[in-house]
């Protein structure tokens, strides 16, 4: 039987060195940032504001001067907890046909998600920034040197680089109606964990996953 494969052995297969500050740090040097975006109902929209949408996104792409990663993460929806709530309304309803709607309408949830898979989707813009071949090598040796306080100070100029590429994406989202919010430290590991950990729970094991913090 394979054995289970333990955390710093899939952590050499990634490309993430640490997350650190709101901020992804490749192991190549480079950041990464991640927004979190809103959706818009492209297909509810007249034809003329579809046409303005499409606009709108050929400007704001045209607008970058770097690349962008867009990514959609679809999950099984987690109906546990809402069944939780409605049993627990069940028990302390008073009247008994409340209660007994109340019965029927957990049922017909329960039949209703295992018919069919509901599945939610989140949508992110990944904002990348690599420093120079230059660069890398001159932070690489004061890494090597343990200077912790060069060392912060080398990554906090990294990263308001980073973040003036963030705000640029933001605005440009905003005029076509998506909100975008970047996430933080414990948002970022939430997400990673949930993208190789599928078929995980959000219990005990995503708060290990937060202490490992992918270090």
């Amino acid at each position: 039987m394979p054995q289970k494969l333990s955390a710093a052995s899939i952590q050499k297969h990634l490309e993430i060195k640490e997350i650190k500050d709101d901020a992804l740090v490749l192991k190549s040097g480079g950041l990464r940032a991640i927004l979190m975006c809103s959706s818009v109902n492209f297909a509810l929209k007249s034809t003329e504001e579809q046409d303005a949408l499409i606009y709108k996104y050929q400007e704001f792409l045209n607008g970058l001067d770097f690349p962008v990663q867009i990514m959609v993460a679809s999950r099984k929806f987690n109906i546990d907890p809402y069944i939780q709530m409605l049993q627990f309304k069940e028990k302390e309803q008073e009247n008994e046909l409340l209660r007994v709607q109340t019965a029927e309408y957990i049922d017909f949830i329960k039949g209703l998600t295992e018919m069919a898979n509901i599945m939610t989707e989140s949508f992110y813009l990944v904002v990348p920034f690599n420093p120079s071949p230059i660069k890398i090598g001159f932070f690489d040796k004061l890494f090597s040197r343990e200077k912790s306080e060069a060392k912060e100070q080398a990554f906090q100029e990294l990263k308001t680089q980073l973040w003036q590429r963030v705000e640029f994406a933001i605005s440009g989202l905003k005029g076509m109606g998506i909100r975008a919010i970047p996430l933080n430290t414990e948002e970022m590991i939430e997400l990673f964990y949930k993208l190789y950990n599928p078929s995980a729970k959000e219990d005990l094991e995503l708060k290990k996953a937060k202490e490992m913090r992918l270090q």
